[in-house]
């Protein structure tokens, strides 16, 4: 089996280095990256030519912002399984995607997705947040659970089924689309306790009371654009979960 890794830049050149070096550095070898660039005019793009000797594909145009550069992505991808790893975040180990992929080979498995920290962006060492998602079951999305997004991988065949990231939503998309997947199209996935992914702290969702006002009334337009039915206090759950995080 083949996967495709989807990684969105746009004047990354502080922080792409470290993303496609974690790829390269895997013990899988059926890895295809689909680079998409919103036309970055720092080094962005002279720093991803020199992973040419990787299944690398760069496609630099215009873009409607980052979940649009992720659908452009997912729609040029030829691998069975699609994970996104933009340009702030990267692989902690080697043998990330082999793990991944050995879940995969059982064929009821849809989705897989893991751990993530939350580190400095001055200093990648220093651990800020521990996202640990913990094993999966229907009723916790009604208790404002999520994986995080960087670590979710999906068989690509249904993003063609169940369709990508929905564009109406600015902040809340990776949410709306998880949602999606596993609570209304019940698919099957496999939790792996391990942090697969280290993340720069600064994340569009989480950079302002503001931001995440309008995050918390975009988690509650997913359930309703899904047709689904949360409780009274899922949206409000969700950011409260995060502060045990810090702890």
């Amino acid at each position: 089996m083949k996967i495709s890794i989807v990684t969105v830049t746009f004047n990354s050149a502080k922080t792409l280095r470290d993303t496609l070096k974690s790829i390269e550095s895997q013990d899988f070898e059926n890895i295809e990256i689909l680079l998409i660039d919103g036309i970055s005019n720092d080094s962005t793009l002279e720093i991803a030519s020199e992973f040419n000797h990787l299944n690398l594909k760069i496609v630099s145009e215009r873009d409607q912002g980052l979940y649009d550069a992720m659908n452009k992505g997912i729609s040029l991808a030829t691998g069975d399984v699609v994970g996104i790893l933009n340009s702030d975040d990267f692989y902690t180990d080697h043998s990330i995607l082999s793990s991944v992929m050995n879940c995969f080979e059982d064929a009821s498995i849809d989705a897989v997705y893991g751990d993530l920290n939350y580190v400095s962006a001055e200093n990648t060492e220093k651990i800020i947040r521990r996202w640990k998602s913990g094993d999966y079951h229907l009723n916790r999305f009604l208790r404002g659970w999520m994986p995080p997004h960087p670590t979710f991988f999906l068989r690509k065949k249904y993003y063609h089924e169940f369709g990508a990231f929905d564009l109406i939503f600015k902040r809340s998309a990776d949410y709306e689309l998880m949602l999606r997947m596993l609570y209304k199209h019940q698919l099957k996935a496999k939790y792996i306790p391990t942090v697969f992914v280290h993340m720069r702290t600064g994340g569009a969702s989480n950079s302002s009371l503001k931001a995440r006002i309008e995050a918390n009334r975009e988690d509650a337009m997913a359930w309703k654009k899904n047709g689904l039915q949360p409780r009274w206090y899922t949206t409000w759950l969700k950011p409260i979960s995060k502060i045990f995080q810090y702890f």
